[in-house]
């Protein structure tokens, strides 16, 4: 592991606090399991240009999901 996958893992991880912490709240299902995927991807890849392209991914589902 090095420095920059522990940067973007905290970086993801707090994005997906935040989105978890918002869909829990409002009781909105996309951006609640997006943010617990956010902040579990960090944990099983280790690649840093996977790890980006997930996180990006994960980050826009909500805003192009809406329901």
């Amino acid at each position: 592991m090095n420095t920059s996958t522990l940067m973007w893992g905290v970086i993801f991880g707090s994005i997906g606090l935040g989105f978890f912490v918002y869909g829990k709240k409002q009781k909105v299902i996309i951006p609640f399991i997006s943010g617990i995927g956010l902040m579990i991807i960090p944990y099983f890849i280790s690649n840093v240009f996977i790890l980006v392209t997930t996180g990006i991914l994960f980050v826009g589902f909500p805003f192009f999901i809406k329901r």
